[in-house]
């Protein structure tokens, strides 16, 4: 597999020239100052693989391997007013992407929120932080601060009991912080919300159930795969994180059995999947192996990250946190052996894009981490013990093959 990196570009606090000191191979980036819905333009597109190249002082040989993401608005997902033109715009962003050179793009179809989590530095016992995700916080989050019409129906008596506990204990400081930490948005983002943001966007969904949230993805897909047909272009959706419903919102793109929906209605090799290990695994029903024997010729990209169920839970609504790469409750061994049988089937069919393109992901916090700016989730040395971690499995299980 490749070994990828994220970067946020020019203003991440890592230097693009840290990464290839630590073994990455290609990088992983967005224009996140472009807004959803606004095409990107080719010297938008340029610019950036120029700053990842760097040719001074020296080049850093790296090229941008994949976009993460190519934000899909909310207007369509939604199917609302604009919708024409938001799909105009997302096409002619993969028309320029392709003229760049870049073939690899992926995004999620998630509502409103990206990924969620209830604290970005949870401390760990071994002295460093992790995110997690507490199911009573984003309780208090859901009843008492966003104070969300009909949020009493989606968390169980017991919970919110817990909830009114919790809320009741916590000062103002603590609220905004929990506040901040859901509504924040994705690190190098733009897309920061307030409350009544937050509750104006769960408004344009109040018709949309799962099906039709289903429906609008291949929808959606139906346009824009022709397009990435046309340029040899692999489109690859991350999963729900976490996955399950938050805010009552519906999720289309949780289970092995989400994915096998979708791609079977838009049956086309552009159409594939991001194996995002750290997002499904949270559910315990999830097995890296089957999604991978059912689905492995649409895998397109993955996140070898790993996560750890522990702390309350409300139904299928799990707390958990972002584990160590190899100690989470994904057997991140099993889930290597498997891709990298997959990649060995691509190669021997002779496909030109036999290599997956992988990535650690929401590393932990650790060492120079804790007294360093880096993004949460997003550590230099927390994400540097994980790609050493998974590149010595690789090493090992490529022996063998």
């Amino acid at each position: 597999m490749k070994q990828t990196w994220r970067w946020f570009g020019p203003a991440d606090p890592i230097d693009i020239y840290d990464l290839p000191q630590v073994g990455v191979q290609g990088v992983v980036t967005s224009l996140h100052h472009i807004p959803p819905g606004t095409p990107w333009t080719k010297s938008e597109i340029r610019q950036r693989q120029a700053e990842i190249a760097k040719p001074t002082p020296q080049p850093t040989g790296l090229n941008w391997d994949v976009v993460e993401s190519l934000p899909v608005s909310e207007v369509i997902k939604t199917k609302g007013a604009g919708y024409a033109a938001h799909i105009a715009a997302y096409k002619e962003s993969l028309h320029n992407l392709a003229g760049c050179g870049i073939q690899t793009v992926c995004y999620n179809f998630m509502p409103v929120l990206d990924w969620t989590r209830t604290n970005l530095a949870a401390r760990m016992a071994h002295g460093g932080t992790a995110m997690a995700f507490d199911v009573v916080d984003f309780a208090v989050f859901d009843l008492f601060l966003l104070a969300r019409p009909s949020a009493e129906d989606d968390h169980s008596p017991a919970i919110r009991q817990a909830a009114s506990a919790r809320f009741n204990a916590m000062d103002d400081t603590a609220q905004a912080r929990l506040v901040n930490t859901i509504v924040s948005g994705l690190p190098g983002a733009n897309d920061s919300w307030t409350l009544n943001d937050v509750l104006a966007l769960l408004d344009l969904y109040k018709s949309i159930d799962t099906a039709q949230l289903r429906a609008n993805l291949i929808d959606f897909l139906s346009e824009v795969v022709p397009v990435a047909e046309e340029h040899g272009m692999r489109l690859c959706c991350h999963p729900d994180d976490p996955p399950f419903p938050l805010l009552g919102l519906p999720r289309v793109m949780s289970t092995t059995e989400d994915y096998e929906t979708i791609l079977s209605a838009i049956d086309s090799p552009a159409n594939g999947a991001t194996l995002c290990t750290g997002s499904l695994g949270v559910n315990p029903t999830f097995d890296v192996t089957d999604f991978i024997t059912r689905l492995g010729p649409r895998i397109h990209f993955t996140h070898l990250r790993n996560t750890l169920r522990q702390g309350p839970s409300d139904g299928n609504k799990l707390s958990f946190h972002e584990s160590m790469h190899l100690e989470g409750q994904t057997d991140m061994v099993i889930a290597i052996r498997a891709l990298l049988k997959e990649e060995a089937r691509r190669k021997a069919e002779g496909r030109s894009d036999w290599e997956i393109p992988m990535r650690p992901d929401h590393g932990q916090h650790i060492l120079y981490d804790l007294h360093s700016d880096t993004l949460p989730g997003y550590p230099l040395i927390g994400r540097t013990k994980g790609l050493a971690e998974l590149r010595g499995v690789m090493t090992a299980l490529s022996a063998d093959l």
